[in-house]
């Protein structure tokens, strides 16, 4: 079972985001939704390009919500993950 979750965390490694990085490409092309494809919001990302990020105003709004999008990507990724090794996830919630 330990090889197993050593396995599972190597491999979200791999997939997991970085607020960092979303802060910088958000900050640089954020009025073209570069953060949005590197999160792989892909609908909402070229929304954003074609309107400039609604005229700017979804540009600030998700400057404000980027790093909770982070997290919430990231738990997605992990728990499909766990879920295609046939693991629980037994943290707490909140």
């Amino acid at each position: 079972m330990r090889r197993k979750l050593t396995l599972v965390e190597f491999e979200y490694g791999f997939v997991k985001k970085d607020a960092r990085v979303a802060y910088g490409l958000w900050a640089v092309a954020g009025i073209f939704g570069g953060h949005r494809f590197y999160l792989g919001d892909t609908g909402r990302s070229i929304a954003m390009l074609f309107t400039l990020g609604g005229l700017g105003m979804w540009t600030l709004v998700d400057g404000l919500f980027l790093a909770r999008r982070v997290r919430a990507v990231n738990a997605e990724r992990r728990a499909a993950i766990l879920a295609r090794h046939g693991i629980i996830d037994q943290t707490p919630l909140g």
